[in-house]
């Protein structure tokens, strides 16, 4: 069964969730079917290079941050000339819109998929428009268990409405590379200094304050090792203010958006993570696949897929003093164990996050969901 699918997210711009999207439909496309990309805010880079690169992309050109109910008509035009059989929203206000055009349109089914255990963003009004517009969903996906159980516990969404279906990692292309590693290494001119890769917005959910506390922790006892992050953000200015507030900004290295990443990942020793809540961090998947032990928070589906004292550490959130710790700890363990523990992070994402595994999750997901409103979707 092929079907026309209408992929309407917040944003196509530098984030995990945005990837996934892009990720999702081409591996639909290639399975045969049609596939149209919707984007609330004007396309971001990832948007535009999946234009440039062919696929069906439109966007609403809503301000960010502002609501513009204009929105509304223009999202229903393009549902009723496209006429989907399938609506599958991304993100909080993706979520928000596709179940209010059901109010005025017709589509078989619609599908939310919440990319954090806490959409909610401090704001209660966000949990009150879930619950209150969950009738018009036919189904609402968490990408870790985590998020699931929360979901239900709060209200937002009844146990037979909500599933778990993860993100997904292309683990073809994220891989140990040794020859990569050298060449990546010399340019960025490293020598035997321990180095830790974070990648990520600079935005309050990955909370970078904990992340410099810790890596000025850790330069007392080694002060050669390096942290490495990638990324840009609202708060970048902030983080870098405190870099060189505490005395460490020649151990720390800002990046900036990069198509490397990796490149990095390889170049990289540790990866780390101190984020303050999450789903599933598309990012933590890719390091594990290429084989990094990771330190991290234990944050929404973290746990899910970071094997704590197997492949990584895991550590309460917002508490510099104990991810330091966790950060010794790996620092210490001999190279040929690190590697080991990499090994075993990429065993686990390969058996469970792999592209063709949770793709077919989704596909089947969609095809039983036709089934059921008794929709034949052939295109």
């Amino acid at each position: 069964m092929k079907s026309r699918i209408l992929i309407l997210s917040t944003s196509l711009g530098l984030g995990g969730a945005d990837q996934q999207v892009i990720a999702l439909a081409s591996n639909l496309i290639q399975r045969g079917h049609q596939v149209k990309i919707v984007s609330m805010v004007p396309l971001g880079v990832m948007g535009l290079e999946a234009q440039s690169d062919g696929f069906d992309i439109a966007t609403l050109n809503m301000s960010r941050g502002v609501p513009e109910p204009r929105v509304i008509p223009k999202l229903i035009h393009l549902i009723n000339d496209w006429q989907p059989h399938i609506l599958h929203s991304h993100l909080f206000h993706a979520n928000l819109l596709a179940r209010i055009v059901r109010l005025f349109t017709r589509v078989p089914v619609i599908i939310s998929t919440a990319h954090s255990i806490d959409e909610s963003n401090g704001a209660r009004w966000r949990e009150i428009a879930y619950k209150f517009t969950d009738f018009l969903c036919d189904l609402t996906i968490c990408i870790s268990k985590a998020g699931v159980e929360r979901y239900i516990q709060i209200g937002l969404v009844s146990r037979e409405k909500a599933k778990f279906i993860p993100n997904f990692v292309n683990t073809n292309k994220f891989k140990f590379d040794s020859e990569l590693r050298s060449n990546i290494r010399c340019k960025l001119g490293l020598g035997d200094e321990f180095t830790w890769l974070a990648v990520g917005r600079f935005d309050p959910p990955k909370d970078y304050p904990t992340t410099i506390k810790a890596f000025a922790i850790v330069l007392q006892q080694n002060p050669n090792a390096l942290l490495i992050i990638v990324g840009i953000g609202k708060l970048q200015s902030d983080i870098e203010e405190l870099v060189k507030e505490l005395q460490i900004d020649s151990n720390v290295r800002f990046l900036g958006a990069r198509s490397d990443v990796v490149a990095l990942m390889n170049a990289a020793d540790a990866y780390l993570m101190s984020s303050a809540w999450e789903g599933m961090p598309m990012v933590l998947l890719e390091a594990a696949a290429t084989q990094l032990p990771v330190v991290s928070t234990d944050v929404g589906g973290i746990k899910e897929t970071v094997l704590d004292g197997k492949s990584g550490f895991l550590v309460p959130s917002k508490n510099p003093q104990l991810l330091a710790q966790a950060m010794f700890k790996m620092m210490a363990i001999p190279e040929v164990e690190r590697l080991q523990m990499g090994q075993k992070g990429r065993e686990f994402v390969v058996a469970n996050y792999s592209t063709e595994e949770v793709v077919t999750q989704w596909e089947q997901l969609y095809c039983n969901l036709l089934k059921q409103r008794q929709i034949t979707a052939f295109i």
